[in-house]
């Protein structure tokens, strides 16, 4: 599982950023996906080679450790051929088929999340209160964190 997480975040690290992604019009009065948006990446070289560090914007830097609530859809932390983790699993603001891991968005399009309580699998999206904690360099992780979080509602 470790390893799977690790391919996922050289994914993130690697790739090249996307254009700041609109929020979908069923979440129309949520703006919290536009602010993750704003961010910008700096190459750089590690010991796995080059590598793009996000740059939070100060919109973003503000949001550090504030209680957020975000819609999206869920994705297995492990990957698309994982065993769904009901605690811990990835957001995204993109459906199934367009999220940033299919090549359509980019790393500021998904959250980590670590919920309080399990749930069930559902592909439809739904909405997750918890601390955002940004991330610019353990690549083992996404670069936004949500913690403590706990599912607010599945939005039909």
């Amino acid at each position: 599982m470790r390893v799977v997480v690790a391919v996922f975040a050289l994914v993130v690290l690697f790739s090249k950023p996307s254009q700041a992604q609109e929020d979908s019009p069923k979440y129309s009065n949520n703006n919290v996906w536009s602010t993750l948006a704003k961010v910008t990446y700096e190459s750089t070289e590690d010991e796995f080679g080059m590598v793009n560090l996000p740059i939070f914007s100060d919109e973003v830097e503000a949001m550090e450790r504030a209680e957020i609530t975000i819609p999206g859809y869920i994705i297995p932390a492990g990957g698309l051929d994982a065993v769904f983790e009901p605690s811990h699993f990835i957001l995204s603001s993109l459906p199934l088929a367009a999220c940033f891991f299919c090549g359509v968005g980019g790393p500021e399009t998904v959250v980590e999340v670590y919920l309080e309580e399990p749930i069930e699998y559902t592909d439809t999206p739904i909405k997750v209160k918890g601390t955002l904690t940004l991330n610019a360099h353990d690549m083992y992780q996404m670069m936004y964190i949500l913690e403590e979080a706990v599912l607010v509602e599945e939005v039909n």
